[in-house]
């Protein structure tokens, strides 16, 4: 008797935990199904970026149209500068409309990254995962994935928090010592969204952006990195005049050497398209330009170029992460 009853307890909890399995999983299927019928969305929200005590925020919109058009404002709550990233059938831009420049990349983006704000990102990533995790709370899902960010192997994982209907709510991207590093805060989510003909369109982007949220100005005070490679210094500074401001170039020597340049942002007079090569990289307080042992970005009025021979990826955007003008939030 004791032997039929024990067998009848394992037979019910095998039913109950695969029962559960398959009901956490049926989630994945809603929000893959939510996804695909819909040809278009848009969704707002607030995106954080993490450096130590530093948080960094943005006001996020980001729209999809069917046939890989994809539209991403990110606008700085601090200086309230706005970056668009922009892929249509003729590439991927990032716009900084308040210098009348655009970039134009040789990149897969945003398919050769992990993009917390973007629906098609998340879904890959949960279904690349075999070993993800899933689990029910009184709001509805917590999906834990692994996450490919390609300049920085640091960060490992993401949290998805979806409700009962598949709807994303909150994703948290945690690097290896299990910190949070990356918040997207979704706000709303229309998957009916319309967008007018030309939404996706370049110039016509280039137009409709506000121009006047960037302050051009002289370069007051060299910016030095708040974190050096190991046993890596300054070793020579200069300071040199170009035709709209100044140009300071920093050497840094010794086992990882590599040098920076800061020079004063100019504004085209005419609308520029600038090709670049490189991945589209969200660093703390602006969008950038990665390739191998270089970086390029504009933050504060300033440009930014560094460049090593030696050091990777990884170790660069720590360097270039710890770089910052502007104030942040605690």
């Amino acid at each position: 008797m004791k032997l039929k009853k024990k067998i009848i307890f394992i037979c019910f909890g095998l039913m109950f935990f695969t029962g559960c399995f398959t009901k956490n999983n049926d989630i994945v299927s809603v929000i893959k199904k939510n996804l695909e019928k819909n040809d278009s969305y848009n969704l707002t929200g607030i995106l954080e970026v993490i450096n130590n005590e530093n948080i960094y925020k943005y006001d996020i919109d980001v729209s999809y149209k069917k046939d890989d058009n994809f539209r991403v404002s990110l606008k700085n709550k601090t200086n309230y500068h706005e970056q668009i990233i922009l892929k249509n059938d003729d590439g991927v831009f990032v716009l900084t409309p308040s210098l009348n420049k655009s970039f134009k990349f040789q990149s897969e983006w945003p398919y050769n990254n992990s993009q917390s704000y973007l629906l098609q990102s998340l879904l890959n990533d949960i279904e690349n995962d075999k070993s993800r995790k899933i689990e029910k709370n009184k709001k509805g899902y917590i999906i834990t994935s692994n996450v490919e960010y390609s300049n920085n192997k640091n960060l490992k994982k993401q949290k998805i928090y979806v409700d009962e209907k598949g709807i994303i709510q909150k994703v948290e991207v945690i690097d290896d010592k299990n910190i949070v590093k990356i918040k997207m805060l979704y706000k709303k989510i229309d998957m009916r969204a319309k967008f007018a003909k030309k939404y996706f369109d370049l110039t016509e982007n280039m137009n409709m952006t506000n121009k006047s949220n960037i302050t051009v100005k002289e370069i007051e005070d060299k910016i030095y990195p708040m974190y050096m490679p190991k046993n890596t210094y300054l070793e020579n500074e200069k300071t040199v005049s170009i035709e709209n401001g100044e140009r300071v170039i920093l050497t840094f020597a010794g086992d990882n050497p590599f040098m920076l340049i800061e020079e004063t942002a100019s504004i085209d007079n005419k609308k520029t398209v600038i090709p670049v090569n490189g991945d589209v990289e969200l660093l703390n307080d602006t969008i950038g330009c990665i390739t191998e042992g270089m970086a390029s970005w504009i933050s504060n009025g300033i440009e930014y170029y560094a460049v090593s021979e030696k050091m990777d990826n990884d170790e660069l955007m720590e360097v270039i992460n710890s770089i910052s003008t502007l104030p942040v939030g605690k």
